[in-house]
């Protein structure tokens, strides 16, 4: 498989821009071979875009997607911590929380938009153990937030 930085390349893909936190924190933590991405929110103008609940105010479809702009936005800090995409060596863990109405039960689905992203990138490399959960409200009213874990490559 390529590089993922010629992965990109092939898919049309442009790493939005590195995140710049908005609390006390860093984007990404680093202690030795390993690189913990914080919580990222798909934002347009430092709003998250869209807003709101999956189901009641944004469709299955448009979450799913939302989750993968905010996994690109975890890879596009990586990226920006190690210098280059390809010093990622491997996704390990991906946590995908999703704001979520009464009743929904897809958040996996939702989910499934992140991760697929991550394999399309990595191949083998990208598929993480994950752990998803539905909560009932998000950082600026998101409605996806993923975070992961990952290791460093050289």
């Amino acid at each position: 498989m390529n590089p993922p930085s010629e992965r990109l390349r092939e898919l049309g893909i442009a790493l939005p821009p590195p995140p710049k936190p908005v609390g006390a924190y860093v984007p990404v933590a680093r202690a030795g071979e390993l690189a913990w991405v914080s919580g990222q929110i798909a934002v347009e103008g430092g709003v998250p875009t869209p807003a709101g609940s999956v189901d009641r105010d944004v469709p299955l479809d448009v979450a799913r997607a939302t989750a993968r702009r905010a996994a690109l936005q975890g890879v596009s800090a990586l990226a920006s911590e190690l210098g280059s995409i390809d010093h990622i060596g491997r996704i390990v863990r991906v946590g995908v929380f999703v704001a979520v109405s009464p009743g929904f039960h897809r958040e996996h689905e939702v989910a499934n938009g992140a991760t697929e992203l991550l394999v399309e990138l990595f191949g083998d490399h990208g598929r993480p153990s994950r752990f998803t959960v539905g909560v009932a409200s998000l950082p600026l009213g998101a409605p996806v937030e993923v975070e992961m874990l990952a290791t460093v490559r050289g």
